[in-house]
């Protein structure tokens, strides 16, 4: 998939989407720990990591929307705007994590929020490689399925 929006030559999206993806990831190891009994610094430093990477992830999600917007193939813009909507369901998912987590002591999350934030970075993980495969050129079977594309 063409990218329009590009500093130096290299597109900007693929290497924004990597901050918030590893910042989420942090989170829920730093959480795990404190669940294991670690100190609650920990619950802390996940809570925050969540913050830089929902502002990060917004600042993803714009260059994202830059992206498709400036997309000229229909089938192409369809999958731009599955990769944002995969992308926006992450950040929405951390956003409601980190309001539960405001009222908590300490930012600590309960066994609850932590499932919840497991499966928000499994589907962080699964958009990155979804937006990895759109880079690539190659559009996985489901989103042919969603979007009536083809494979180019």
């Amino acid at each position: 998939m063409e990218s329009r929006l590009s500093v130096a030559g290299q597109t900007v999206q693929p290497v924004l989407i990597m901050f918030p993806l590893g910042l989420f990831a942090m989170a829920v190891l730093f959480d795990l720990a404190d669940l294991l009994g670690g100190p609650t610094i920990l619950g802390a430093l996940a809570y925050w990591n969540i913050v830089a990477g929902l502002v990060i992830g917004t600042l993803v999600a714009v260059a994202s929307a830059a992206d498709v917007m400036f997309l000229r193939r229909p089938q192409a813009r369809r999958l731009g705007a599955l990769r944002t909507l995969i992308n926006l369901g992450v950040l929405v998912a951390f956003a409601v994590i980190m309001m539960v987590r405001v009222r908590a002591t300490d930012r600590v999350a309960g066994g609850g929020v932590f499932l919840i934030e497991v499966l928000a970075l499994a589907l962080a993980i699964f958009g990155a490689w979804f937006a990895g495969q759109l880079a690539n050129g190659h559009t996985p079977a489901f989103a042919r399925a969603a979007t009536g594309a083809r494979e180019y």
